[in-house]
């Protein structure tokens, strides 16, 4: 089954039938999986889904190559240049016997890199470092002291991994029903057919916050919570327009309740805790639904939700190695070291698989009274691309020129910028510029 029918049917298990769209165009992202495909079918998931929310009679329009390139940077400087992607220390290494691949993005992880392994903060001396251990060793080291690795497994080994084999037994969005409650948001005009919706995003870098601004894009008031001192780097220019962006301390009993009070104000949560955070706080999906009941809830977790990595920190570089798509990446290039994919397709197209179920989940909730909850993970969207064989048709589509960027020009924190234009043919804009986190009070405008 391809991966457009998949998509269609994981959302279709909502109980409420799907919407579709047409693609136009060619060109693949080289690679030894289906990028393209990927992109434009999670792209189009979320777009048919608004499409049915406004009772849009034709099909929506996905242009594939615009489509390829929302997988990846949609910013385009005017005269200043975009900070680094990568820490200095992130990245794979030769291991005694393969392969390990650490994410050092943030401080305390790298710092946790760092204590694991007794290293200094030098690349040449984490090279010699890791070399003399077995790549099982240095995962186990890093992730034990609560940072952030993974070793280069292929595809055979991750099916046989008991995490491979959980995530293989999950569903690809895991959903909920909750009994029926009042709501009284209804979609608006056509060019902003989402506003006034509520969207509470309690989510890191990269799926959730693709999946909020595509929301932000189409009309939702995003509120986005990040702890004190957290930042994203290169991201935050891709993620955070159209959105408040606000800072609370839920380690505190005042940052605690005020957490509690706008999610008891919320329409929808999209949250990126590991498993068992929100439980910690006290905020499990029963204590949620006792402070909302009518809350569309929509959660994302790195290795799955059962398992025994289903509370392990991950991001889309280390899904990658573990889950044997940086592998066949090497075997398909014939390459001597793992060849992740070309973009953070893993990522993205979960972002906006997500985006595509919170409009799945409005439209049953506006028929039928139910409010909904779902989970996905980024292990089960790398399952759904190892599924189909890669979509490579011999034609590499064109770098980004002037001709595919919008004419407005967004005057981000960083400076004047463009963006890519949006693939579908329906209205996506945010009414702020893209800032830097901590920028706004935590409060519904």
């Amino acid at each position: 089954m391809g991966l457009r029918a998949q998509i269609s049917d994981a959302l279709d298990a909502a109980g409420l039938s799907g919407a579709d769209y047409n693609e136009v165009g060619e060109g693949s992202w080289p690679s030894a999986f289906a990028v393209s495909d990927l992109a434009v079918a999670s792209i189009g998931a979320a777009c048919a889904e608004l499409a049915a929310l406004t009772e849009r009679k034709d099909p929506v329009r996905i242009d594939r190559r615009l489509a390829s390139h929302w997988f990846s940077l949609t910013v385009q400087p005017q005269g200043w240049e975009l900070p680094p992607v990568w820490d200095d220390l992130a990245g794979v290494y030769p291991a005694l016997d393969g392969f390990v691949r650490l994410h050092t993005n943030a401080p305390h992880h790298k710092a946790a890199a760092l204590r694991a392994l007794g290293c200094e903060a030098d690349r040449a001396a984490m090279e010699v470092r890791i070399s003399q251990m077995t790549a099982q060793a240095v995962q186990d080291a890093v992730v034990a002291d609560i940072g952030c690795a993974a070793r280069f497994m292929s595809l055979a080994e991750w099916t046989e991994h008991p995490q491979g084999q959980a995530v293989a037994a999950e569903p690809l969005i895991d959903w909920h029903e909750h009994g029926k409650a009042a709501s009284m948001w209804r979609p608006g005009a056509s060019d902003r057919p989402l506003a006034g919706l509520k969207v509470l995003d309690l989510t890191r870098v990269l799926a959730g916050p693709v999946c909020t601004r595509t929301l932000a894009g189409f009309g939702a008031d995003v509120l986005r919570i990040d702890p004190p001192g957290w930042g994203e780097a290169l991201v935050e220019t891709e993620v955070t327009p159209g959105k408040r962006l606000a800072t609370l301390d839920v380690k505190t009993s005042d940052g605690l309740r005020m957490l509690q009070t706008l999610l008891s104000e919320a329409d929808v949560l999209v949250h990126g805790y590991r498993r068992d955070a929100l439980d910690a706080l006290g905020l499990g999906g029963d204590e949620r639904r006792v402070i909302n009941p009518g809350l569309i809830d929509v959660a994302l977790n790195a290795y799955g939700w059962t398992g025994p990595w289903s509370a392990r920190r991950g991001f889309d570089s280390l899904v990658q190695m573990s889950s044997g798509i940086a592998h066949q990446g090497m075997v398909w290039k014939g390459a001597d070291a793992p060849v992740p994919l070309p973009v953070q397709a893993l990522d993205f197209a979960t972002g906006y698989l997500m985006a595509a179920v919170v409009i799945r989940a409005l439209r049953l909730k506006l028929k039928t009274g139910r409010a909904s909850s779902a989970r996905l993970s980024l292990a089960r969207t790398s399952a759904l691309l190892a599924s189909v064989p890669a979509d490579n048709d011999g034609c590499l589509f064109s770098p980004v020129s002037k001709a595919d960027l919008t004419y407005d020009v967004e005057m981000t924190d960083w400076g004047p910028a463009r963006r890519v234009k949006f693939p579908a043919d329906l209205p996506m804009r945010w009414s702020r510029p893209a800032r830097r986190l901590h920028a706004d009070p935590p409060q519904w405008g």
